[in-house]
């Protein structure tokens, strides 16, 4: 027979902290008795011979110091079924689309556990996102983690919907799906996510979780857990190719940091806690192949770096513990560039593990290599032309620098509905680089030049 405690002593934020306990395990579910009659639910934070810290999902409103508190014994789990693609869910998990409630195959815990190093696969498979300047330049690879740093005010949240309904594996009969976790958004911004899924029929092959900013941040710290709990046994149960949004990451790290103050935990920089990277990782490393195992899951975090920092500790840490990033600049989205993703400071770790002959094409990585090579020197060149004028520059000069204009303006640009296939991203590529003098192409070995170069197609 479970106890019920009325030990309240202290009453801080989204905390409660509960005296004279027996033991009770981290992670542990509360339920909390409200005067009233109604109730809330918990999960224990920390415990210890003394005090026991429980966070409440629902926020701590309406409790007081006669609140019954009653600890479970079990720790949050989730119901997971094949059923759940097609839904939407709030950030706790619940159906929020008017359906009937997720019958479970079964149910499983959500704090999950990064993947074994021994049981893992190497990543190198090719996730096409119909995006040019991802497929081309910064390459997603099944498995891998690959998150967006973007700024207040950019269009990441279209850019998460173009890659959740375009994104897709390329060969085989795969079955592929999309676990889409939206953190501390506004109801406009719900609005426009679940609009969009069921107008393009994303939703089909897609599983969504909600958490809004006028929801509790406890919720925020469940919602990617939960997220992660349903790509895992959509992916190792069923065999499902599952690629993950969570977005916004920024929102999670400052609810993490709100439960911090609320414990009056000794802050780290800029007042997160010390231990965020190591919780950023526990979400993470939960990307990846296991041998023997069919699925995989591949994630796609978004987060907006404060004041366009990307040394602020959010993009920082990420920046340790994933394989790339993809950036987003203010700049191209002031000259009405969509997507506004700029492709010198991104990067894509495994970009070389999932293309060339079999994957996608053999001279991608040539093609590749080339395209950022023209547009780093076309760019270095602005700033000169600032200084000495466009006609002090050579020949060569002048048309490295219209080809950096014409690669913002084709390979860049494209429309939020359009889709490339890989085969025309690269064929818009080698199209640019057909205007450069053949002496600029030094990044191209001389057999891939006379096969792919339009030039020599036309003979």
């Amino acid at each position: 027979m479970q106890k019920e405690y009325k030990t309240i002593s202290e009453i801080s934020g989204p905390l409660v902290f509960v005296k004279k306990t027996e033991p009770v395990s981290y992670g542990e579910l509360v339920q909390i008795a409200m005067p009233d009659g109604t109730t809330k639910r918990g999960q224990v934070l920390d415990t210890s011979k003394d005090v026991v810290v429980v966070q409440i999902f629902e926020g701590t409103a309406g409790i007081d110091m006669e609140s019954g508190v009653k600890f479970l014994g079990e720790t949050f789990k989730l119901s997971v079924s094949k059923n759940m693609l097609g839904r939407l869910l709030s950030g706790a998990g619940e159906p929020i689309d008017g359906g009937a409630p997720i019958i479970p195959d079964e149910r499983r815990e959500i704090i999950g556990a990064a993947i074994n190093p021994y049981s893992r696969d190497s990543p190198q498979e090719f996730i096409q996102t119909g995006i040019s300047t991802i497929d081309g330049l910064n390459t997603l690879v099944m498995g891998q983690k690959l998150p967006i740093f973007s700024g207040s005010g950019l269009p990441h949240n279209d850019i998460a919907l173009q890659i959740a309904r375009q994104a897709r594996t390329v060969g085989g009969d795969r079955q592929f799906a999309v676990v889409f976790a939206a953190m501390g958004i506004t109801n406009e911004e719900a609005q426009y996510f679940m609009e969009d899924f069921e107008r393009t029929g994303a939703l089909s092959r897609a599983v969504v979780f909600t958490n809004l900013a006028s929801d509790p941040a406890v919720e925020r710290l469940i919602t990617p857990r939960l997220a992660l709990t349903t790509a895992e046994y959509l992916a190792f149960e069923h065999g499902y190719d599952v690629l993950v949004i969570l977005t916004d990451m920024t929102n999670y790290c400052e609810a993490l940091r709100q439960i911090g103050a609320a414990r009056e935990e000794v802050p780290g920089r800029r007042g997160y806690p010390g231990y965020m990277y190591t919780d950023l990782a526990m979400l993470y490393e939960r990307a990846g192949l296991i041998k023997g195992k069919k699925g995989s899951v591949t994630q796609f975090p978004i987060l907006t770096m404060p004041g366009d920092d990307i040394t602020h500790p959010i993009p920082d840490l990420s920046g340790y513990i994933t394989e790339g990033q993809i950036v987003i600049s203010r700049e191209l989205h002031r000259k009405g560039i969509y997507p506004p993703i700029i492709v010198l400071p991104s990067l894509s770790r495994l970009m070389n593990a999932g293309i060339g002959e079999g994957q996608t094409r053999e001279d991608h990585k040539q093609l590749s290599d080339q395209l950022y090579a023209g547009y780093a020197e076309g760019n270095d060149l602005r700033g000169l032309v600032a200084i000495v004028g466009k006609e002090a520059l050579s020949e060569r000069d002048q048309k490295m620098l219209e080809f950096a204009d014409d690669f913002e303006s084709r390979f860049v640009t494209q429309g939020w509905e359009e889709n490339r296939k890989i085969e025309d991203t690269l064929e818009i590529g080698w199209d640019m680089l057909s205007k450069l003098p053949e002496s600029a192409l030094t990044r191209i070995d001389r057999k891939t030049l006379e096969k792919y170069h339009p030039a020599y197609r036309k003979k």
